[in-house]
């Protein structure tokens, strides 16, 4: 049986109506106002913080310390090779660093892009506190940001956060076939005669640069620094690591008396050696002060290279076999035109052409000529992650000639007689006495 509705009731519920509506209207504007005022705030909020970031001063130094001096910057790349990021080269306590976070302003974007921090310590810190970093801030495709930020989460005063520019964005022409890398010249370093004839033979053999982290040395060798950088041969980076870290002379760690970091933060300036030069260099050579990778079969490292990747067309590492040239052996070649060196500070290389046996079961301390753009990480004698193949170069094709003093120093009728660095003799010396006659 139908009920029918009394006008009354039916007024009632109108008025229920008219007052749930009216509510609904009222609690709308009051969430339409909220929202308003949080955008506002937001808005106003992101203007202040990136007002406050454009405060910031550029990071200039190689080595840049963040709040707390458990995380030093070196420098951040951009890196599209194992997706779109901004690798970032940083030294980092290995415990007490757990989170970063990157800030970028994209170009043409108001918002600011927070990104959590991919912290991926190298595994080669042979157990000291500090070791080398990647920190990883992924990048959205569409931002062309020019500069980062790097902080911990609980670091709020953006206004003192330097600013980094993000290098490698720009991909150059190569303005070296060959740039060789010496990671750190430390020890008030004086061995000028072998060091000319090194950067000299470094220069017949192929090399346009050579990238030279620090320059603790004699007033002499500053000198031979400042010839060399005025021709554009040699590039000094500043090194400044003993500022902040104590800076072991030991490349591992054994005691808490043996520092913060191994071996004046050689690791860090190769690595950032290799990203400094990828699109600079089509080849990166990392090796020591007093070493020289020598072919036997070529005049130069572009034939040597050229034959070694036309047989080896998907290697991008080619680790080479140090030999030891003792010191302590001397042979007069009796070399017309060098009077002059018996007053210069250091060893003559050409004096010094008997090397040791490989020593068995002892590990061959190999240098490297990779292509940089296929290496991710490196370590001293080897890398640590890269792309392409890995090939160690027969001894027949080349080696690391290293004069220094010996390592098996009872060996005498065993040593090698090894002449192939005078091949160079000639040219060698005519460019020894142009640059000591420049410089004295």
């Amino acid at each position: 049986m139908a009920h029918k509705i009394s006008s009354q009731g039916a007024g009632n519920i109108m008025s229920l109506t008219k007052q749930i509506f009216s509510g609904a209207c009222i609690l709308a504007f009051f969430i339409t106002l909220y929202y308003k005022i949080y955008v506002e705030k937001r808005d106003q909020n992101i203007i202040i913080f990136l007002k406050e970031l454009n405060k910031s001063d550029i990071a200039k130094d190689t080595i840049t310390p963040l709040k707390g001096n458990k995380t030093f910057i070196i420098a951040p790349y951009y890196d599209n090779r194992e997706g779109n990021l901004v690798r970032v080269l940083g030294i980092v306590h290995h415990i007490e660093v757990k989170k970063l976070c990157c800030y970028f302003l994209c170009c043409g974007q108001k918002d600011l892009v927070l990104a959590n921090a991919v912290i991926d310590i190298h595994e080669d810190r042979f157990g000291f506190p500090f070791g080398l970093a990647d920190i990883m801030c992924p990048l959205q495709p569409q931002c062309q940001a020019s500069y980062i930020h790097i902080a911990e989460p609980s670091d709020k005063d953006f206004a003192s956060l330097p600013r980094f520019e993000i290098q490698n964005r720009e991909r150059e022409q190569f303005s070296a076939n060959f740039t060789v890398c010496i990671s750190t010249m430390f020890g008030n370093y004086s061995n000028a005669l072998q060091f000319i004839q090194t950067i000299e033979m470094y220069k017949l053999l192929g090399a346009q640069r050579v990238t030279i982290y620090g320059k603790n040395c004699s007033r002499l060798m500053e000198q031979i620094l400042d010839y060399y950088s005025k021709e554009g041969t040699v590039e000094i980076v500043p090194w400044p690591i003993q500022q902040y870290l104590r800076a072991s002379s030991k490349w591992r760690f054994e005691n808490i008396n043996d520092g913060d970091i191994g071996y004046y933060g050689q690791l860090s300036s190769l690595n950032d050696c290799l990203y400094r030069n990828m699109y600079r260099s089509k080849y990166v050579l990392l090796n020591d002060l007093d070493e020289i990778i020598l072919p036997f079969k070529h005049m130069t490292w572009d034939s040597m290279m050229e034959s070694l990747q036309r047989e080896n067309p998907d290697v991008n590492v080619f680790l080479f076999e140090s030999h030891n040239f003792p010191q302590s052996v001397v042979t007069n070649g009796n070399f017309p035109d060098i009077s002059s060196w018996k007053d210069v500070p250091g060893f003559n290389l050409l004096n010094h052409i008997h090397r040791e046996p490989d020593r068995p079961n002892i590990f061959n301390a190999r240098k490297m000529i990779v292509n940089p753009r296929k290496v991710i990480q490196t370590s001293v004698h080897s890398v640590l992650k890269s792309l392409g193949g890995i090939h160690y170069v027969p001894l027949k094709t080349g080696l690391v000639h290293h004069c220094k003093w010996p390592h098996q120093p009872d060996l005498k009728s065993q040593l090698i007689d090894d002449r192939t660095i005078w091949k160079f003799n000639v040219s060698l010396i005519r460019n020894v006495n142009r640059v000591l006659n420049q410089i004295q």
